[in-house]
């Protein structure tokens, strides 16, 4: 057999031995989402194997930087993130096509090389979309030329290293979208239990109240003829502890009245008149009955009105109710000639707040807690249904009502109302 044809064989068997070699580096590439960085680790690494070179890096590249994101050689902890300005690396990015050069310190028009490396091989990562989104660059310390087959090596494996980027990202985005749509979703779900819950527990105030209706409706009747009768027996003469029996009935059977018109109001749904007001002619016009009322006649009312004045959409009779409810009680919890204050807050974008503030005994935490609580009253008379009237009355208007107490500062109770914004 001739020389030449022992050198054809030989060649031809390197030649099928590298092929072999290319199969089983792609074979050998598994890539699965949220495993990026082995998968291009292995593409780095078999790069420089295949084509014999020092070094081999994949980088994605954005904004005039890269960001090595796989490495045949250990590079250390933490991101690597460099300029493209002046480097080989820029130069591929900003051509869009592959690069070979022998000598970067020969030819420094194509950019910089990494200190100690000559020989360079950049191949751009396109995606199916034709953007270019990074690079493979291989380095060599020792200058050496690269041959077509090199290219098309690397070429083969930046295509897969840029469908891995391209899907990894796609994957990131996706997933995000899914954590908004998640978020979004329950969300939606919490809005619509609380409708849900509202609108259950408007359907059963509706047949509380209707059954509270007839239930004193049921109990005034005779209690109104009880009462006619213990009026007709005061014009009798009748001995002192008679007397003291009968005026103890009358006094129980009225507090029983007003309970019975408290629950009433308390059970029945909250149908609002609305109209729009202004909240410091509001309160003035308020003042002028509040300062009539028995409590408040030995008091000092100040007001402090906001400035510039707001208005709100609320219902003025049933608003009304509740200030007085909350001033009256302001004033039995101060001593004589000690002072309610009545501020407007107008300091907030979307709502207004009204504070009440008295001086008096503070109220214990554990009793703030109850205060909203139907039947719960600190007074010896009270019904405990004055304030869970009120709350009910400000929720409708889709406000808060709030209650603080201290021993330095007092009690405050504060109405908070969305205001009218123009």
């Amino acid at each position: 057999m001739s020389k030449t044809s022992d050198n054809e064989i030989l060649l031809h068997k390197q030649t099928w031995q590298r092929e072999r070699q290319i199969i089983a580096r792609l074979s050998s590439l598994n890539y699965r989402t949220g495993e990026l960085g082995s998968y291009l680790h292995n593409i780095a690494c078999g790069v420089s194997e295949l084509i014999g070179v020092d070094w081999t890096v994949v980088t994605f590249c954005q904004e005039g930087f890269e960001t090595v994101l796989a490495s045949s050689l250990e590079m250390g902890e933490g991101e690597h993130i460099y300029s493209l300005h002046g480097l080989l690396t820029g130069t591929v990015i900003k051509m869009g096509q592959s690069l070979a050069v022998e000598d970067a310190q020969k030819y420094p028009e194509y950019g910089q090389a990494p200190e100690g490396y000559c020989a360079y091989l950049g191949i751009p990562l396109r995606t199916a979309e034709s953007e270019v989104i990074g690079t493979i660059c291989s380095f060599n310390h020792l200058p050496r030329d690269f041959t077509k087959e090199d290219i098309q090596i690397v070429e083969l494996f930046a295509e897969r290293a840029a469908t891995a980027i391209d899907n990894y990202h796609l994957y990131q985005q996706q997933c995000q979208f899914n954590h908004i749509l998640e978020a979004e979703v329950e969300k939606r779900t919490a809005e619509l239990q609380a409708a849900q819950a509202k609108l259950l527990e408007q359907e059963r105030l509706v047949a509380i109240g209707e059954f509270a209706a007839m239930i004193v409706h049921e109990i005034r009747n005779p209690l109104t003829t009880m009462i006619m009768g213990l009026k007709y027996f005061r014009k009798t003469i009748l001995t002192e502890s008679a007397q003291e029996r009968l005026g103890l009935a009358l006094s129980e059977a009225s507090r029983l009245e007003r309970l019975l018109s408290e629950i009433l109001l308390y059970a029945k749904p909250q149908v609002l008149q609305l109209c729009e007001f202004d909240v410091n002619e509001f309160i003035h016009e308020l003042l002028v009955c509040i300062r009539e009322m028995p409590e408040a006649l030995e008091r000092q009312i100040e007001f402090i009105p906001a400035s510039p004045t707001l208005k709100i959409l609320g219902d003025e009779d049933k608003l009304k109710q509740v200030f007085i409810n909350i001033i009256r009680n302001a004033c039995e919890a101060v001593a004589t000639e000690d002072i309610v204050q009545l501020k407007v807050d107008s300091s907030y974008t979307d709502k207004v707040c009204i504070n009440v503030h008295n001086g008096g005994e503070p109220i214990p935490s554990e009793v703030i807690a109850k205060l909203f609580q139907p039947f719960f009253s600190t007074k010896p008379c009270g019904t405990g249904l004055g304030l869970a009237i009120s709350k009910r009355i400000i929720n409708a208007h889709n406000g808060e009502l709030l209650i603080s107490s201290d021993l330095l500062t007092g009690t405050t109770v504060s109405v908070q109302l969305p205001v009218v914004i123009k």
